[in-house]
C-alpha cells in the first residue's frame, strides 16, 4: 500500500459539512495544548469539525502563547464552533497543559490531539465504538501516517516488551479518563521529553490494555519543531527523557492488546443487537442518503463499479456512505474517501458480533433512505433483520455474476434466496438476469439489467499517444500485438492463452502477446513461457494502473476466461477502438458482435474444470482462427474497425448512462415508490423475531469457522512450499495471501501436488478443518 498511498490527500484540507451536536453532554473530550500554533492549526481545526461523530467537546489550552496572530486565529475559529472551549494559562509545557485540559473535561473518553496533527473524519466514531464494545480496554488507537518532512505508513503489531525500547504508538488515541487519573495523568517533571510514550508505559505498568484498530486514522505531521525535534538537538534533555522511559518501563510484563482485525466470537451464536442510542440523528443535509454495504475497496471490476457510482453521482442530490465487511487491506480506500461522507471498515475496529449493531446505529443516526448491497455476504444475511427493524428503508442489490463453483452460485444464489426482502436486484447483463429468473427464483419484475459501461471520455484513443508501449518493449510498429489483460488466476485461463499463442505463432511468426496483470499464477506462467521458449512472443509486464497506452498500441484484446459477468476489459478495449476476441461467458456476446470482435464457444465447465490445463484442440483452433481473422481486418482497414468499436460503446455501454439510470432509480426509491409492501413485510417478520435473529447468527458462526480454516490453509501452503522447494519466498508469500482468501482454490492447489508423499496427509488436515 505504501507505494500507492497519496500523502497529499490529508484530512482537513477543506471544511466539509458541519455535523452538529445538539446535546449538552459530550461523549468525547478532545484536548489540545496550543502554543503559537498558527501555521497548521486551521487544517487541524477542519479535521476536527469534519468528524462524522459530532458528540464531542474540544478543550484547547493556550499555553502562554505570545504570538498575537496565533491567539487571534484561535479565538476566531472558536467563535465559529460552539464545541470549543479555550483556557489561557501561563507557559507550563505540553504535559501540564494536557493535564489542565483533562481536569476541565466533561466526557469519559479523552483524545489528545496536537495543534498541527490531523485525524480522519471517522476517527472519533471508530474510537468511541471500539472502546464501547471492549470495556476491558483502557485506550484505543489507529495506525498512523507520517507526512510533510517524512512520509511513511506506520503499522506495527502491539508489543508491550518492545514498547520498553521503542514507542510503537502515536500521541493521539482515545483514552478512558478514569484510567488516566489512576496513573496520575501525564508526567510533568520535565517539559521536554517523550511524554506520550511515558504515558503509555504508565498505563501498561498498571496492567491496562489497548485496542489497536487496524486502519490509518491519524496523520502525524513530521517537522523539525516540537518535542521530537528538540530532543534530537538537545542531548541533555534526550538523556533525561531516556532515563524516565527506562525507569517506568523496566517492570512491564507481557500485556496483550486487542488487535484488529480479529475473528473470535465472544459468545457462541450471538444474535444481532440494537444499541441504546437516544441522540438525535446526525443531520448532514436533505439529500437522498445511500449506504453501500460492500466487501472491500480493492482493485477489481466490481470495486471500480462501486467507485464509479460514488464518484460520478450528482453530489448535490445524493449523499453516499460505505460500510465494508471483508478483512484485508482496502488498497483503494483513498480513492473512495474523496467522494463519500464516511467509510467504515467494520473488520478494523469491531468484533463481528457487533457489526449488526453498528449498521443499525448508522442507519438510525444518519436516517439512511436506501441500502445498496453488493458482494457482501454479511450484508446479505443481515437483510431480513434490517427489513424487520426498518420498514421504510429501500433495500436493493447489484449482482455481477453467478459462480457455480463457489457456494452453489455465489452472491447470485444468496440474492435469490432473499428476494422477498429486496425491492430490486440489478445485474450487469441479460444473461445473468435470465440466470436469476430461471435458477434463483427471481420474478421478472424483481431483476433488471444495468450495464456497467465504461468512461467514454477517459478511454478515448484520441487522448492517448500511440506507440508508447511498443517503444518501451521494443516491439516493431508492424508486428501484430495482442493484449491479454487480467488477473492471473484459474478463472482467466492464462495457460489457454499460452496454447493459443503457440499455435498463432505458426501462422504469424512475429506476433506478440502482452500480458498485463499479476496474481497467484504469475510465477507458474513465467515458467511455462520459458519452458515453451515463448519469451520473444509473450511479454509479461505485471499490473499497471493506466491501461490506456496498452489498448492504444494493441490491435486486438483477448479474453479467454472461464467466467465473466461482462468483462471490464472488453468495455475499455472497445472504447479505445480495439476489437475483442472473447469466450462466450456471462454477457460477453451482449456487447461483442461480429462487427467489433468474435465470441468463441466455451468448451470447459466452470464448476468442473477450474484450472484444468487440458484444453480441447477445437477450442484453441477457434481462438487462433478468430485472432488471425481480426488481425487481417485490422491490417486491411484499421480505422473503420476502430470506429465501429467506439460506436458500439457509445450506443449504450457508457458509465454516463449507468450513473444517470441509478440517479433516477435512487430518486424513485426515495420518493415515488410505495413503502406499503416493506411495512407489511416488516410486520410479518416481527412475528418471528427469534427466527430472523438466528438467521444471521448461523451465518456468523459459519463465517468465523471458515476464517479460522484459512489460517490452517496458510500454514499448509507454507509447509507445502518448503517441502516442494519449488517456490522462492516471495512467490510463496503471494500464494499464502491469495489462497488464504479462497479455500476452494487452495484445495485445488494442493490437489495438483499429487507427486508429494505428504499429499494425503495435507488433504486430510483440510477435510478435518472444514
Amino acid at each position: 500500500m505504501d507505494s500507492n498511498f497519496d500523502y497529499k490527500q490529508t484530512p482537513g484540507r477543506v471544511k466539509l459539512a458541519n455535523y452538529t451536536n445538539n446535546h449538552e453532554n459530550p461523549l468525547i473530550s478532545i484536548i489540545t495544548p496550543f502554543y503559537n500554533s498558527k501555521e497548521y492549526f486551521s487544517q487541524t481545526f477542519n479535521s476536527v469539525v469534519n468528524q462524522t461523530f459530532p458528540y464531542f467537546e474540544w478543550i484547547i489550552v493556550d499555553d502562554g502563547s505570545i504570538d498575537k496572530e496565533a491567539i487571534s486565529l484561535l479565538e476566531g475559529l472558536a467563535e465559529a464552533e460552539k464545541r470549543i472551549r479555550i483556557f489561557h494559562i501561563e507557559n507550563v509545557g505540553p504535559s501540564a497543559a494536557r493535564n489542565y485540559a483533562i481536569n476541565q473535561s466533561q466526557a469519559e473518553i479523552i483524545v489528545p490531539l496536537d495543534a498541527d496533527d490531523l485525524i480522519e473524519p471517522t476517527y472519533l466514531e471508530c474510537v468511541y465504538w471500539s472502546l464501547y464494545t471492549n470495556p476491558e480496554a483502557s485506550w484505543s488507537y489507529t495506525d498512523s501516517i507520517g507526512f510533510q518532512n517524512e512520509e511513511y505508513l506506520w503499522r506495527k503489531p502491539f508489543n508491550s516488551k518492545l514498547m520498553k525500547v521503542e514507542n510503537l504508538l502515536t500521541c493521539t488515541a482515545g483514552i478512558r479518563k478514569k484510567d488516566l487519573y489512576e496513573v496520575g495523568l501525564y508526567t510533568t517533571s520535565e517539559i521536554y521529553f517523550n511524554e506520550d510514550w511515558h504515558l503509555w508505559l504508565k498505563l501498561l505498568n498498571a496492567k491496562k490494555i489497548p485496542v489497536h484498530m487496524g486502519w490509518y486514522g491519524f496523520w502525524y505531521r513530521r517537522t523539525n519543531d516540537g518535542v521530537l525535534g528538540h530532543l534530537k538537538s538537545n542531548k541533555n534533555d534526550q538523556k533525561k527523557s531516556s532515563y524516565l522511559i527506562n525507569q517506568i518501563g523496566r517492570d512491564i510484563t507481557d500485556i496483550k492488546a486487542i488487535e484488529f482485525p480479529r475473528y473470535n466470537l465472544k459468545k457462541g451464536f450471538p444474535k444481532p443487537q440494537k444499541w441504546n442510542w437516544d441522540r438525535s440523528p446526525v443531520n448532514t443535509s436533505d439529500k437522498i442518503k445511500v449506504l453501500m454495504l460492500l466487501p472491500h475497496m480493492v482493485m477489481g471490476g466490481a470495486d471500480l463499479f462501486n467507485l464509479d457510482i460514488v464518484s460520478k453521482i450528482n453530489k448535490q442530490r445524493f449523499e453516499m456512505s460505505i460500510i465494508t465487511t471483508n478483512p484485508g487491506d482496502s488498497t483503494w480506500r483513498q480513492r473512495f474517501e474523496k467522494h463519500v461522507t464516511g467509510i467504515f471498515d467494520l473488520t478494523t475496529f469491531l468484533d463481528i458480533e457487533y457489526w449488526g449493531s453498528f449498521i443499525h446505529y448508522y442507519i438510525t443516526s444518519r436516517e439512511i433512505d436506501i441500502l445498496f448491497v453488493s458482494n457482501s455476504y454479511y450484508g446479505y444475511y443481515l437483510i431480513p433483520w434490517l427489513r424487520k427493524e426498518f420498514p421504510d428503508i429501500s433495500i436493493i442489490d447489484y449482482v455481477h455474476m453467478e459462480e457455480w463453483y463457489w457456494r452453489a452460485g455465489g452472491y447470485a444464489r444468496t440474492s435469490g434466496a432473499l428476494s422477498d426482502f429486496i425491492e430490486k436486484t440489478y445485474v450487469c447483463n441479460d444473461h445473468l438476469r435470465q440466470v436469476m429468473i430461471e435458477f434463483f427464483d427471481k420474478k421478472d419484475h424483481e431483476v433488471e439489467t444495468v450495464y456497467i459501461g465504461v468512461d467514454e471520455e477517459e478511454f478515448n484513443p484520441s487522448y492517448v499517444k500511440e506507440g508508447q508501449i511498443r517503444a518501451s518493449l521494443n516491439i516493431n510498429q508492424d508486428q501484430p500485438l495482442i493484449l491479454f489483460p487480467c488477473r492471473l488466476h484459474p478463472q482467466k485461463r492464462p495457460f489457454l492463452m499460452v496454447e493459443i499463442a503457440k499455435k498463432l505463432k505458426v501462422l504469424l511468426p512475429d506476433v506478440i502477446v502482452v500480458v498485463v496483470g499479476d496474481g497467484p499464477q504469475w510465477d507458474e506462467l513465467l515458467g511455462i513461457i520459458k519452458k515453451e521458449k515463448l519469451q520473444q512472443t509473450i511479454y509479461c509486464v505485471g499490473r499497471k494502473d493506466d491501461m490506456r497506452p496498452y489498448y492504444r498500441d494493441s490491435q486486438v484484446t483477448l479474453v479467454c476466461s472461464l467466467k465473466e459477468g461482462l468483462s471490464l476489459t472488453a468495455y475499455e478495449s472497445l472504447a479505445m477502438g480495439v476489437p475483442v476476441v472473447s469466450s462466450d461467458v456471462g454477457g460477453q456476446k451482449e456487447l461483442i458482435n461480429n462487427e467489433v470482435g468474435r465470441v468463441i464457444p466455451l468448451f470447459q465447465n466452470e464448476e468442473a474444470d477450474l484450472d484444468n490445463r487440458h484444453f480441447m484442440k477445437e477450442e484453441v483452433d477457434q481462438y487462433v482462427a478468430a485472432l488471425f481473422d481480426i488481425l487481417s481486418i485490422v491490417k486491411a482497414d484499421k480505422e473503420k474497425l476502430s470506429k465501429q468499436c467506439r460506436e458500439r460503446i457509445e450506443q449504450g455501454f457508457t458509465k454516463t448512462n449507468m450513473i444517470r439510470y441509478f440517479e433516477k432509480e435512487f430518486t424513485a426509491w426515495k420518493y415515488q415508490r410505495s413503502k406499503e409492501n416493506n411495512r407489511r413485510m416488516s410486520e410479518y417478520l416481527k412475528a418471528f423475531p427469534r427466527l430472523i435473529d438466528d438467521y444471521l447468527s448461523l451465518y456468523m458462526e459459519y463465517e468465523t469457522i471458515a476464517i479460522s480454516s484459512n489460517r490452517v490453509f496458510q500454514f499448509l501452503s507454507y509447509v507445502k512450499g518448503v517441502l516442494m522447494l519449488k517456490k522462492n519466498p516471495i512467490s510463496l508469500i503471494k500464494d499464502i495471501i491469495y489462497f488464504s482468501k479462497n479455500k476452494y482454490y487452495f484445495k485445488r492447489y494442493l490437489y495438483r501436488l499429487k507427486s508429494n508423499p505428504l499429499f494425503r496427509f495435507f488433504t486430510k488436515l483440510i477435510k478435518i478443518n472444514r
